[in-house]
C-alpha cells in the first residue's frame, strides 16, 4: 500500500482494538445475564439504578454515553419486566424520570457476583494494568 494510505491500515487504528475488546467484554457477560433476561446495556442501566434509585433519562444518558432514542425503548422492556417505573416528572413534563422497584432491587441480589466472576476469567491484565487501562479509557472518555 502506498505511504499516503498507512492511515487507513486497520493495524494503524486506535478504534479498531477498543472496539473488539468492547464486543469481547460485552459479549463475556452474555453467560450471566442471559438467564436473567438481560442485555449488557439493561445490565448497566439497573446498575446506575442500585446506585442512585431514580434518576432522569437526560441523566442516565449522561453517564452511560448513550442518547434517548437509544435508551427508550430499552427502559420500556426494563419497564415491562417489572424493574423499573418511567413517569413524567411533575416539575417539568418533559423530563421523564426512571426509578427501580422492588423487583429491580431484588434483582440486585442475583447480579452481585457477576463482577467477580467475570474478573476471575480475566488473567490478561494484572491489577494494576487494569486500573490504568480504566484511567485511560476514562481520560478518552472525558476528553470528548
Amino acid at each position: 500500500m502506498a505511504q499516503e494510505y498507512e492511515q487507513l491500515l486497520l493495524k494503524n487504528q486506535l478504534c479498531f482494538p477498543m472496539y473488539a475488546c468492547s464486543r469481547k467484554i460485552t459479549g463475556s457477560y452474555t453467560p450471566y445475564l442471559k438467564p436473567l433476561g438481560l442485555t449488557y446495556t439493561q445490565y448497566v442501566v439497573m446498575m446506575v439504578l442500585w446506585e442512585h434509585e431514580s434518576v432522569n433519562v437526560g441523566q442516565l444518558g449522561d453517564v452511560l454515553k448513550l442518547d434517548a432514542g437509544t435508551l427508550t425503548p430499552l427502559l420500556k422492556r426494563l419497564e415491562k419486566a417489572g424493574y423499573v417505573t418511567r413517569e413524567r416528572s411533575k416539575e417539568d413534563e418533559r423530563i421523564t424520570v426512571i426509578s427501580i422497584t422492588q423487583a429491580g432491587e431484588d434483582l440486585k441480589e442475583q447480579c452481585k457476583d457477576i463482577p467477580l466472576k467475570l474478573a476471575s476469567k480475566s488473567s490478561a491484565l494484572s491489577e494494576k494494568e487494569a486500573k490504568e487501562l480504566y484511567r485511560l479509557l476514562y481520560l478518552f472518555l472525558d476528553g470528548e
